[in-house]
């Protein structure tokens, strides 16, 4: 076996990396035609997902199918080899095996044991058999994959350990209270009717939201996705219906949660977007959207008018006049982060005059002229690399975080919602990058050890008859040639016997194949036996060589085996 699996996983990169290498349709297509087109790999599968980008291939030499399976994926996603590099993870042979079981079973999910993964090997599969670049190999390793994590399912309570995305995103949404409390009354709107967004719809459904509004590119799916809502629907509990995307805007304005799974390759929702819908005026803040209305990406201007240089600043930044300074909260916009934290990032601030109060001293600019200071800083930030360093410390007032009114659900990979929306006021997003670092946290169940152990039996039988699989076109080939020498040495027979009637020749040609069968009864058997070990593979050369076998009939009768294998294979699909 000659299996090779290179690929990135939340496991394995930021969020952002993934998000920058995420793969749409076409480009997966192009991939595996282009790995089967390569030299080393003669099979090609890709399993793409919101958390995970997997390149499968039956390749001849190990090193440069890795370095041929890490430059394609380099190329294709659009992230330079090198920068994607640190993040590969690289599994051969029976670890490539074990790795996807894993997988399968959920063991290897975001949220342990989600059951959609099993959905997402099977559309692999079955795109890689369309473009003819599954073989052999990966049909048998795909189909074991799905019966295995199927098993695992049925057999554990690995479903215990953890929920679905879905599920998960909207436990993280409700913010520790219970689902179905927490959705009672809302309204929702799901942007994609694809298999995630039609599972969110489901199970914001089964959750007990009444009204359930369905957008989507393509109009005839998100009729379809809202059509089968209704009829699922019990007594009229569940409203739901289709809109354009391009009523996505207005109906803003009335949803309370907002489900967004597309396969777009940019935003689908904008901070402005939301910002305009609901009728907000961004605040600069803890958290919040700063007056410019960014996301810690002001355009760059020039420091205002009458500016001197300050000798004491340690970079030579020229600051805005004293009336106008840098707040520590328009720096943290500036910065991306929570006022707070910024504290413990150390920024620039000016000399500017602070009030005298018994509370904590806090700059009061005028909005436009600290827009212009935020702006020239945001200028010097991109020179230098970093936000300036501060001189001083300054006491933080702290603003308190209004209670949520809409709530987003962020599903996409690359993010259809602007990260920047989690600082306007009343807003929660929770997004892949969010629902990972709650994730790391989450309590396995006793059932995973259970599903550890399924998989290690099946990676050993899937070995094993692999291995008994390559020796079988050998065993073929000495029973073919075994055939011939009977039947050539019955035809010399009738030459020298020609008296000899066809119930005498029929006795002696049973009695001939009857011995041949029983002398190789033995060692085919065991032959078979031993290659299914571990180490096995060298019984397959040892009996091609001590019979003399022809290499082209053994491949031969391999060729026919694989192009059975396809038909059934095709057939099935």
């Amino acid at each position: 076996m000659s299996l090779l699996v290179v690929g990135l996983s939340h496991r394995s990169a930021p969020v952002s990396v993934l998000e920058r290498a995420a793969l749409h349709v076409d480009a997966q297509v192009k991939l595996v035609q282009d790995t089967v087109a390569a030299e080393p790999a003669t099979e090609a599968a890709v399993l793409a997902t919101c958390n995970r980008i997997e390149l499968y291939a039956d390749v001849d030499k190990f090193h440069a199918g890795v370095a041929e399976l890490s430059t394609l994926l380099a190329q294709h996603s659009g992230v330079g080899l090198e920068e994607l590099t640190p993040y590969l993870y690289v599994h051969y042979e029976d670890r490539a095996v074990h790795h996807l079981f894993s997988v399968a079973c959920g063991l290897d999910s975001m949220v342990v044991g989600e059951g959609q993964i099993l959905g997402q090997i099977k559309d692999s599969l079955a795109r890689a058999q369309e473009l003819h670049t599954a073989g052999r190999l990966l049909n048998d390793l795909f189909q074991q994959a799905l019966r295995v994590g199927k098993r695992a399912h049925s057999e554990t309570g690995i479903d215990r350990a953890g929920q679905s995305l879905v599920t998960f995103g909207l436990e993280q949404l409700a913010l520790g209270a219970e689902v179905p409390d927490w959705a009672r009354g809302k309204k929702a709107l799901v942007i994609g009717a694809g298999s995630m967004s039609s599972l969110a719809a489901a199970t914001l459904a089964r959750a007990g939201i009444p009204q359930i509004v369905i957008a989507n590119r393509t109009a005839e799916r998100a009729e379809r996705l809202a059509e089968i809502l209704n009829e699922g629907a019990s007594g009229g509990d569940v409203v739901a219906r289709a809109v354009p995307m391009a009523s996505v805007p207005d109906e803003l304005t009335r949803a309370d949660v907002v489900v967004s799974c597309t396969g777009a390759t940019g935003l689908v929702l904008s901070a402005e977007t939301v910002a305009a819908a609901r009728g907000w005026v961004a605040q600069p803040g803890a958290d919040e959207v700063p007056p410019h209305g960014g996301s810690g990406a002001a355009p760059a201007a020039r420091v205002p008018a009458g500016s001197a240089t300050d000798e004491n600043c340690p970079l030579d930044l020229a600051p805005v006049q004293a009336t106008a300074g840098f707040s520590v909260l328009g720096e943290a916009a500036v910065a991306g982060m929570a006022a707070s934290e910024l504290e413990q990032h150390a920024a620039w601030v000016d000399n500017a005059p602070r009030p005298q109060s018994s509370g904590p001293a806090v700059t009061v600019l005028d909005p436009a002229e600290e827009a212009d200071a935020i702006a020239a800083l945001a200028a010097t930030a991109a020179v230098i690399g970093r936000v300036p360093e501060r001189r001083r410390p300054e006491p933080v007032a702290e603003i308190p975080r209004p209670t949520p009114s809409l709530f987003l659900l962020d599903l996409a990979m690359p993010r259809d919602i602007d990260a920047a929306v989690h600082r306007l006021a009343g807003v929660r997003l929770v997004d892949i990058e969010s629902l990972a670092e709650a994730s790391a946290d989450a309590p396995m169940a006793a059932d995973v050890d259970q599903v550890r152990r399924i998989v290690a039996d099946e990676v050993a039988a899937f070995g094993a008859a692999l291995r008994a699989a390559h020796i079988t076109p050998t065993v073929v080939a000495l029973r073919t040639m075994a055939a011939d020498v009977v039947a050539n040495e019955i035809a010399r027979l009738d030459g020298r016997l020609p008296g000899l009637d066809d119930k005498q020749r029929g006795e002696i040609t049973q009695t001939v194949r009857r011995v041949v069968d029983k002398l190789l009864h033995a060692p085919t058997v065991r032959v078979k036996q031993l290659a299914a070990e571990p180490g096995g593979a060298g019984y397959a050369d040892a009996l091609r060589t001590l019979f003399d076998l022809d290499p082209e009939t053994v491949a031969a009768v391999s060729r026919a085996e694989d192009s059975t294998t396809d038909e059934k294979d095709r057939g099935s699909s």
